[in-house]
């Protein structure tokens, strides 16, 4: 298996793609639609398990998503159409630096998918180029709630801490108008779901010949966590809108 095929089987039993839980993504959601007929736009939408989960609770929202992955695109549609809500969204298989649109969106989400424009800052400028007035754009990153070890930085990259991140954002011409920080819950669920899904996958499949990669996956990655960067790495989901120049 390659990485995507491994990430989209982690991912079985957590389809958002970040540490966060079924409520907190619905509580964002409503924060991030107050209309309820908003269109929407996801820069690294993969399987796009946060417009469905938009169009699913908004029946007047439309929705676009941008990926690379043409197998999580394909999920994406598949189960729009289960859901009967595939008339109100657009998927696009292109690079997210790469889209245009003829409109502008009223909602730009970018939840752990930074790295698909260069990071935090520059996701937050290619969104504002496809924002509409008094539109909102919703991001999610990690950060590090206290030092981390120079492994951790390794194997994870570097981040700011949660009020320079936030500093950062500001001084950019960005206001906070709400957030969530994932909770220790959260991302502990998060990494066990990932790690525990392809550990079981392995065990399950002890013939398959991908078997023994996968489960050397899994140890690698549930060891990296508990013994690198679990005391440090911290994850926040904030809602902005543009401040007035």
């Amino acid at each position: 298996m390659n990485r995507e095929q491994i990430s989209k089987l982690a991912h079985t039993h957590h389809p958002i793609k970040s540490p966060l839980n079924d409520d907190s993504v619905s509580s964002l959601l409503s924060k991030a639609l107050p209309r309820g007929d908003e269109r929407v736009l996801d820069l690294g939408c993969g399987s796009a398990e946060w417009l469905l989960r938009a169009l699913a609770t908004h029946p007047d929202v439309h929705a676009e998503g941008v990926d690379i992955s043409e197998s999580d695109l394909e999920e994406a549609r598949q189960k729009a159409v289960r859901l009967g809500i595939d008339a109100r969204l657009t998927l696009h298989h292109q690079k997210a630096e790469d889209f245009t649109s003829p409109h502008p969106f009223d909602l730009i989400l970018c939840v752990g998918s930074t790295h698909a424009l260069g990071g935090l800052l520059p996701t937050l400028e290619a969104a504002r180029t496809h924002l509409a007035p008094g539109g909102r754009v919703l991001i999610g990153d990690g950060f590090w709630e206290r030092t981390p070890t120079p492994e951790a930085i390794e194997v994870l990259g570097d981040f700011a801490d949660l009020p320079t991140l936030v500093d950062q954002v500001v001084t950019n011409g960005w206001t906070p108008v709400q957030g969530h920080t994932s909770t220790r819950q959260e991302l502990d669920d998060y990494e066990w779901s990932n790690w525990g899904t392809l550990a079981d996958w392995a065990l399950d499949h002890p013939t398959h010949p991908d078997s023994p990669q996968i489960l050397t996956w899994a140890t690698t990655r549930r060891t990296e966590w508990l013994h690198t960067y679990r005391p440090s790495w911290g994850f926040t989901t904030l809602l902005l809108r543009p401040t007035p120049a």
